[in-house]
């Protein structure tokens, strides 16, 4: 193992990570966040891009142990640079691209070597892949903003490498022809890491990443056929966010501590209270349109004779109803009432015949009885089209009545169609009128 290349590898990473921590600990000593972010604003509201640099060491060797070809390994630089997409405040897309040289040895084995094999030497013109990174310390319970984060890593990426065993070199003798350079074969990349806070801006990370490879011949041996090849990257970096000053990075957003400060926003607290006083004016108009005075059924607000007498019928608008002839409380037919008029093709009540409609409730309230409602229409359409229509009107009524306090058994309604025209269907004027519906009682 080459522990000069190694040990200077760490002095290096330890003196970066505390220069970021102190750093770290400096901003947030004195930022503070005026973020105008809200909890259900979306991605736009954010920085979601990053771009970052990276060296390491990389080795044939695991931090999980493993079988291997070679006895030791040598520690050797490497290097490489991400892209990454913010999706959320836990889950970002990342592209990542390393290169280098991987070498181990059998310098521990009995006499050096292993079936002939002393040492290998592999270099890496890319291992390119896309990773799905999880943060995993993003919601904090107990501070307002991070400063510190954890995230693990697993994805798929494509790796092109040449191995040269015991100092030989078979580039430019692989593929099917025999003249290419490099093996390509694909790979899964698996890993963890901590990121540290140096700024809005800039971020540094110390990550490790397993990369299992669909191949045996990475260290340019198949010793153990059924075994495939590996390798990993220990690396430490600087993460730069992209975009907009005005926007914070969405992967250092507390989502707990932005739902908080949504929530004591006191321009949000001054709408709520306005809310409140609104439904309270709401609440009070509807209480005075329900304020009937003189207790005779119609609100006073559409009470056009206030101050009616107890007891009085009255029509919808307040006022007492004309007295009844006599001929109107036997069981003869019903005098005194208009026909009830409705448009063309149409079932629907016009206003006009509520009055009309109001005085025959209350007849029928008071004196008992039952009325048949029968519906006509015009020549207009088919005949049997107008027979449901004629019905339809004479129920139009009926829910009138009922609605108005008439007992629903007390109505019956019949639909005659084009029958019993009162005018001639030729003229539109004969028609309006034919389009109608009479009462009459039982």
């Amino acid at each position: 193992m080459n522990y000069s290349t190694l040990k200077k590898g760490l002095a290096v990473s330890f003196v970066a990570l505390m220069g970021a921590t102190t750093l770290a600990s400096a901003q947030d000593s004195t930022a503070t966040s005026s973020s105008s972010a809200k909890v259900f604003g979306g991605r736009g509201q954010y920085r979601t891009w990053s771009i970052g640099v990276n060296g390491g060491v990389l080795s044939p060797f695991l931090a999980i142990g493993g079988s291997n070809d070679f006895t030791n390994f040598d520690a050797n630089l490497g290097y490489g640079i991400s892209l990454r997409k913010q999706l959320g405040h836990a889950f970002a897309l990342e592209g990542n691209i390393i290169r280098g040289k991987v070498s181990g040895s059998n310098k521990d084995a009995v006499g050096g070597a292993v079936n002939g094999v002393r040492e290998f030497s592999t270099d890496v013109q890319y291992a390119a892949d896309l990773r799905g990174v999880v943060n995993v310390a993003t919601v904090d319970f107990l501070r307002r903003e991070n400063s510190v984060n954890f995230f693990v890593t697993a994805g798929y990426g494509l790796v092109a490498y040449n191995p040269s065993v015991n100092g030989v070199d078979q580039k430019g003798n692989y593929g099917e022809d025999g003249d290419k350079d490099y093996i390509k074969e694909a790979y899964i990349p698996v890993g963890a890491g901590i990121k540290f806070k140096v700024s809005d801006r800039v971020s540094f990370n110390l990550a490790y990443t397993m990369h299992f490879i669909d191949g045996d011949n990475f260290d340019g041996v198949y010793a153990k056929a059924t075994t495939k090849d590996k390798f990993s990257y220990g690396s430490a970096g600087l993460e730069f966010s992209l975009g907009s000053k005005s926007k914070p990075a969405l992967d250092w957003v507390n989502p707990l501590a932005l739902m908080y400060d949504e929530l004591k926003d006191p321009s949000l607290r001054q709408e709520v209270e306005a809310l409140k006083t609104r439904v309270s004016n709401v609440e009070k108009s509807v209480e005075d349109l329900k304020k009937d005075t003189d207790g005779d059924g119609v609100a006073d607000q559409f009470d056009k004779c206030p101050g009616t007498p107890a007891g009085t019928a009255v029509d919808g608008s307040g006022c007492p109803l004309p007295k009844m002839e006599t001929a109107v409380a036997d069981n003869s037919n019903l005098t005194g009432f208009e026909t009830v008029q409705f448009e063309f093709n149409s079932s629907v009540l016009k206003t006009e015949s509520y009055p009309t409609l109001d005085k025959l409730s209350s007849v029928l309230r008071e004196n008992g009885g039952k009325v048949t409602l029968h519906g006509y229409a015009s020549s207009e359409g088919t005949a049997a089209y107008n027979v449901k229509l004629s019905k339809d009107r004479a129920n139009s009524v009926k829910t009138y009545l009922v609605n108005s306090g008439v007992n629903s058994s007390a109505v019956v309604t019949k639909g005659h169609g084009e029958a019993n025209p009162i005018a001639s269907n030729d003229t539109e004027e004969g028609r309006i009128q034919n389009r109608r519906v009479e009462s009459a009682r039982n």
